[in-house]
C-alpha cells in the first residue's frame, strides 16, 4: 500500500468528521457509548479504527479507560487535537494484527469498519486479533450494515446512499466477489472532489462462523445501538460475541 495512512490519509481525514456529520449526533453517539460503558465496567475498552475518537472521547469522559489501534497517522492526529484527545492511548498499525499490551473487557468495531478489511482471511484475523485481547467473559462488539443486495435488480450494480446538491454517494456491488466500492463527490469551493474506498461485505452468518474460530460465542444481536430485534428487514446490525469464561 503506498499510502501508509490507507485510504484515510490527509485528504479525507481533514474532512471526515464534517463529512460524516450526521454520525456525530448525540442520538447516534449516546446508544452506542451506553452499551460499551455497560460492556466496559469497571475494565478497559480498545476500539479498532478508533479514527478521529467519534465513540472513543465520549466513552473514555464516561470513565471508561479506552485504547485504540488505527492504520491512519492523519485520523489519529485529529483525535489528538480534540479536548481529552491525549486521554486516549493510540497504537499506530492495521487492526486485524497490532496487538497491545494487556486485556480488554470490551474489544469494538463500529461504523462498518470490519468491511476496511478487504479479504476474508484479514477479518478472520481481526476476530482472533479481537479474542487475544478480551479477558475472560470480555465482549467483541461489532457494528455494520445488511449488504444491500435487495435492492439490486438484475443487471444493476449500483446503489445510491445519499443526494444532495453539495454531496453524492453510492456504492458499486460486485456481487460475485462479495465486494463493494463506495463513491463519495462532494462539491468544495465550486470545484467536485471524488474519493473512492473499497470494502468487502460481510453478512451475520459468516460473522458468527468467524467468531466461532477464534472461540467467541454469540451473546446478542440487535438491529441497532437501542437494542430492537434484528429482523429480516433490519439493514444493519449490533452484535455481541463473548469469550468464554
Amino acid at each position: 500500500m503506498s499510502d501508509p495512512d490507507g485510504y484515510f490519509g490527509e485528504r479525507v481525514a481533514a474532512r471526515y468528521d464534517q463529512s460524516s456529520a450526521e454520525m456525530f449526533e448525540p442520538n447516534v453517539v449516546d446508544p452506542a457509548v451506553d452499551v460499551l460503558a455497560e460492556l466496559a465496567g469497571e475494565g478497559r475498552a480498545l476500539e479498532l479504527g478508533v479514527g478521529t475518537g467519534r465513540i472513543a472521547l465520549p466513552l473514555a469522559r464516561r470513565g471508561v479507560t479506552v485504547h485504540g489501534i488505527d492504520l491512519s497517522r492523519a485520523m489519529v492526529a485529529r483525535l489528538r487535537a480534540e479536548p481529552d484527545g491525549d486521554a486516549i492511548g493510540v497504537t499506530i498499525g492495521d487492526f486485524a494484527t497490532t496487538r497491545v499490551d494487556g486485556t480488554f473487557s470490551v474489544v469494538y468495531l463500529v461504523f462498518n469498519t470490519i468491511m476496511n478489511l478487504t479479504t476474508q482471511a484479514e477479518q478472520v484475523a481481526c476476530f482472533r486479533n479481537a479474542a487475544a485481547h478480551l479477558e475472560p467473559g470480555g465482549c467483541f462488539v461489532v457494528e455494520t450494515m445488511i449488504p444491500e443486495l435487495r435492492r439490486l435488480p438484475p443487471g444493476q450494480d449500483v446503489v445510491p446512499f445519499r443526494t444532495s446538491r453539495t454531496r453524492w454517494g453510492f456504492d458499486v456491488y460486485d456481487v460475485a466477489a462479495q465486494a463493494m466500492t463506495s463513491h463519495h463527490i462532494e462539491v468544495v469551493d465550486g470545484r467536485g472532489d471524488h474519493t473512492s474506498i473499497p470494502f468487502r461485505y460481510v453478512w451475520p452468518a459468516e460473522l458468527d462462523l468467524m467468531a466461532q474460530l477464534a472461540g467467541l460465542r454469540l451473546r446478542e444481536r440487535w438491529s441497532g445501538w437501542a437494542r430492537r430485534p434484528f429482523t429480516s428487514e433490519s439493514r444493519g446490525h449490533v452484535s455481541l460475541w463473548e469469550k468464554p469464561a
